[in-house]
């Protein structure tokens, strides 16, 4: 059994690094993932990878925190995004080569705001997977439908396109996690159910082996969820974790989610 894996995607949030520091210790001295009364405050067990991803301008001092209590707090730095060269005269951007430098391990690449908001392409969103892994990074690759294109019955086929157009060209299938992003239900009330959720991910693990020869694959559900349905997701083992939005600004709720996570891995890894 794989561990499961959770991104925490502060987004656009918060305002100030106070904030944003004050969240990272809150995290670090709540009762996060405490499964028993042995485990000190904080300390996530090896059966979890508790990945974080804040703005850009937190990531240096958030890093340092990090390293400073890596001891306490077994937890990765991620990225919300990267840029597909290393350097240069690309006015805004920051390249995973300086995420790697900082002591980013993971980068989260082609979330569906992205490509509403910013007009990002599967091309570019390939060149970023490939630059990030080139870099000795791991990719997070969002991929899902919009409502519209769910109405006419052509999630799969988009999907598909997704996978392909990023794919066609990289050697490195096996060095990435997909996180299942149903469009329509991100912030919108509109829940995908967790059978809906399992048939879209049992989709591209078959398209990944299929077509492009990957045997394991990392997929994650990267729906809006909270506390009270992610076990509903997480009963399955096909799907390995989750890419949580606003409900991971929320310390009391994140650490409900945590602990809902560890009891699924529990269920998971009980004798039969």
């Amino acid at each position: 059994m794989n561990n499961k894996i959770i991104i925490a995607n502060w987004k656009m949030n918060p305002l100030t690094f106070k904030e944003a520091g004050g969240l990272f210790g809150a995290i670090l001295n709540s009762k996060l993932s405490r499964s028993a009364k042995s485990r000190p405050a904080g300390q996530i067990p090896n059966s979890l990878e508790l990945i974080i991803c804040p703005p850009f301008i937190y990531l240096e001092p958030l890093a340092k925190l990090l390293k400073a209590i890596s001891h306490k707090l077994k937890a990765k730095l991620g990225s919300q995004d990267c840029f597909w060269e290393d350097h240069g005269a690309y006015t805004g951007e920051i390249s995973s080569l300086m995420l790697k430098n900082l002591g980013v391990e993971y980068v989260i690449v082609g979330h569906s705001e992205r490509r509403n908001y910013l007009g990002e392409t599967d091309e570019m969103v390939a060149r970023k997977v490939e630059a990030v892994i080139e870099n000795g990074l791991t990719p997070v690759l969002c991929v899902g439908e919009t409502l519209e294109q769910k109405k006419k019955g052509l999630a799969e086929k988009i999907i598909k396109e997704q996978l392909e157009n990023c794919f066609r060209n990289s050697k490195f299938h096996n060095h990435i996690v997909i996180a299942y992003e149903p469009v329509w239900a991100i912030g919108t009330g509109d829940d995908c159910p967790p059978e809906k959720a399992l048939e879209m991910i049992k989709f591209i693990k078959d398209i990944l082996k299929s077509e492009f020869g990957v045997q394991d694959s990392r997929l994650l559900y990267g729906g809006s969820v909270d506390s009270r349905d992610i076990a509903d997701y997480l009963k399955y083992p096909e799907i390995e974790g989750a890419l949580v939005g606003g409900a991971s600004l929320k310390t009391e709720e994140f650490e409900k989610i945590i602990n809902e996570i560890l009891k699924s891995i529990k269920t998971e890894s009980a004798p039969k």
